[in-house]
């Protein structure tokens, strides 16, 4: 399994490195955001691990243009920016799982296994049926371009069908 990890702390990006191919993981390491967009761009990964506060530029920024560029490698934010807003901003832009500085070692694993037990399945920004879109990230929802008011119940329950890609969905794995 190759994986990238976009660390700008040289003490922490090189104890990653080590630990992780440690544990039979090719690692690359890239110290600034640019060298990171482009590692990530260029070459296959499994699993990106990222930074947010970065040179150049930042984890938020690369976590948003890989994803526009429909690049779904999963990536997993590790970052000191613990706030509650950082962490939704983070996962709204793309981010599969969020980890906060200071961590436990076993417990970065155990989310990297996580991420790595899924499949890198392409997830479009926006979902689509006919002319009905919807947005998960800002959960707006539009029919033929004009935008439609729903519940946060009605909103949950179409992104469900919406993911559901044309499978019949029972009633009771909706409720």
């Amino acid at each position: 399994m190759r994986i990238l990890v976009i660390e700008d702390d040289d003490t922490l990006g090189a104890s990653l490195t080590w630990g992780l191919r440690a544990e039979g993981y090719a690692v690359v390491l890239a110290a600034d955001g640019t060298e990171g967009l482009w590692q990530a761009t260029e070459h296959g990964f499994d699993l990106i691990i990222l930074d947010v506060m970065l040179p150049g530029l930042d984890g938020y920024q690369i976590c948003s243009r890989l994803r526009e560029a429909g690049n779904w490698t999963p990536i997993l934010m590790l970052t000191a920016m613990d706030a509650d807003l950082d962490q939704a901003e983070g996962l709204d832009l793309g981010a599969d799982d969020y980890l906060t500085k200071p961590f436990a070692y076993p417990v970065l694993l155990a989310h990297m296994r996580s991420l790595l037990r899924r499949a890198a399945t392409p997830r479009p920004a926006l979902l689509t049926a006919g002319d009905l879109t919807l947005d998960p990230a800002t959960r707006a929802v539009r029919r033929a371009g004009r935008a439609i008011a729903l519940t946060p119940g009605e909103l949950s329950v179409l992104e469900y069908l919406l993911r559901a890609d044309g499978r019949a969905v029972p009633k009771t794995e909706l409720l």
